[in-house]
C-alpha cells in the first residue's frame, strides 16, 4: 500500500519527523522563523507520552538537552541564528561529554538581531564555530522539506551512533514553505545506551562530564574525540551531483534552497547552450571534499552561490587549492537570489572563460 502524502509546512514536518524518529523530549525557546517547531511539539508531545518544556532562554534549553541527553533519551531543540549563538557554550559541553542530541537551526538574516527573512549566514558558525574548544558536529543541509523529513531520522541515528550532537540547518524558506511529504515507515533504530546515567538502582554508577583538570588527561580525551571525528569525516560525507555527467566547464556549488534555485537556473542555461553542473553538499560538515576533489580536473571553473557574503566558498577553495578559479555570487540580509540573477551571473562568468 502506498504511503500517505501529507501537505505540511517545513517546520511542522521537521517536528513530526523528529517524533517519528523517537524523539520524546523537546526543550526550546521561541524565535522566528522556526516558532512552528516548538508550537507543534507543545501539542504533539503529550499525545505520544513525551515532554515539551519551554525554557526561559536558549541558554537554559541547551543545558536541558545536556541533562536529558545524559540519560540516553532522544532529545532535540530548535532555534534560529541569534538564539543558536546563545547555545554555543552548552553545545561544546555536550560534545565534550559525548552526548547524542539534535539541534535544528532555521537561519535568519544577520548579523545582530537582523531580520526574520531567509539566510544562510550561519554556515561558518555551524561548521566551524559552534562552541569553544577542539570539536566537530555533523551538520546536515536539506534542500527540500522531504529531505528535511528524511534527515531527522538520520540525525538521531548519527547522534546515537557517534554519541555526538548533530545539527540540521535550513533557511527560512525551508522552514516556511509547504510541500507534500511522506514520512518513513520504519521504526526508530535501537542503540546501546549502557553509558547513560539513568539513576536506576542496582546499576553501575555513570558520570557525565567534560571536565579534565590535568592537561595531559584532557589531551587524551580530545585525541579520543578526534578519532571519532576522523571516522565521521571518512564515513559521513554526503553530496549530490546534478547535470554533471557531461563534465560541464562551469560547476555551481550551492546547498539548501539556494541549490534548488540554481537547478532551475541551470535548466534555463542549458536551453541557451551553456553547460553548467551543480555540486551540492548535503553534509556541510563533514564537507564532501572527496567528491569535490574528484571533479576539479573535469571542469574549468567553480561558482559558489550562497545566501550570505561567502562562507562555504572557503571550503571549496580549500579543496580546489588554486587549480581552478573559484568565483562567488551571493545575496544577504534576507534577500533570496532569483533564477534570473543566477542565469545572468553564469552568462557573465561564462564570458570570462572565453566560451
Amino acid at each position: 500500500m502506498a504511503q500517505e502524502r501529507l501537505l505540511m509546512k517545513g517546520t511542522e514536518a521537521i517536528a513530526e519527523a523528529a517524533i517519528r524518529a523517537g524523539c520524546n523530549f523537546f526543550f526550546g525557546y521561541p524565535i522566528t522563523p522556526q516558532n512552528e517547531i516548538p508550537e507543534y511539539m507543545s501539542r504533539r508531545m503529550p499525545q505520544v507520552g513525551g515532554l515539551y518544556l519551554q525554557a526561559e532562554s536558549e541558554v537554559s534549553a541547551i543545558n536541558m538537552l545536556y541533562g536529558a541527553g545524559g540519560s540516553g533519551v532522544r532529545v532535540m531543540t530548535s532555534s534560529s541564528s541569534p538564539g543558536v549563538a546563545l547555545m554555543s557554550e552548552g553545545f561544546s559541553y555536550i560534545i565534550g561529554s559525548e552526548l547524542p542530541v539534535v539541534v535544528v537551526n532555521i537561519m535568519r538574516g544577520g548579523p545582530g538581531l537582523g531580520d526574520i527573512a531567509p539566510s544562510q549566514g550561519d554556515y561558518a558558525q555551524m561548521t566551524k564555530g559552534f562552541g569553544h574548544g577542539d570539536k566537530h558536529a555533523i551538520v546536515l543541509a536539506p534542500s527540500t522539506v522531504q529531505e528535511a523529513v528524511d534527515m531527522m531520522a538520520l540525525a538521531f541515528d548519527l547522534a546515537d551512533e557517534y554519541r555526538n550532537p548533530v545539527v540540521l540547518i535550513g533557511d527560512g524558506l525551508i522552514g516556511q514553505m509547504m510541500e507534500p511529504v511522506v514520512f518513513p515507515a520504519t521504526a526508530p533504530k535501537q542503540f546501546d545506551k549502557s553509558w547513560a546515567a539513568t539513576g536506576h538502582k542496582g546499576k553501575d554508577r555513570k558520570i557525565i562530564h567534560s571536565l579534565y583538570l590535568e592537561p595531559e588527561e584532557l589531551e587524551r580525551h580530545v585525541l579520543k574525540l578526534f578519532r571519532k571525528f576522523d571516522a565521521m569525516e571518512a564515513k559521513e560525507q554526503r553530496h549530490e551531483m546534478f547535470m554533471a555527467d557531461d563534465d560541464p566547464p562551469i560547476m555551481i556549488c550551492a546547498y539548501g534552497t539556494t541549490a534548488r534555485i540554481a537547478k532551475t537556473a541551470m535548466r534555463e542555461l542549458r536551453k541557451k547552450g551553456i553547460k553548467v553542473g551543480l555540486f551540492r553538499p548535503i553534509t556541510a560538515w563533514p564537507f564532501p571534499n572527496v567528491a569535490l576533489e574528484a571533479i576539479v580536473d573535469k571542469t574549468r571553473s567553480f561558482l559558489c552561490i550562497e545566501m550570505n557574503m561567502g562562507q562555504m566558498i572557503d571550503d571549496v577553495r580549500m579543496v580546489v587549492r588554486g587549480r581552478r578559479p573559484v568565483s562567488f555570487y551571493g545575496r544577504t540580509g534576507g534577500v533570496v537570489p532569483t533564477v534570473e540573477e543566477i542565469v545572468k551571473k553564469v552568462i557573465e562568468h561564462n564570458a570570462t572563460l572565453g566560451a
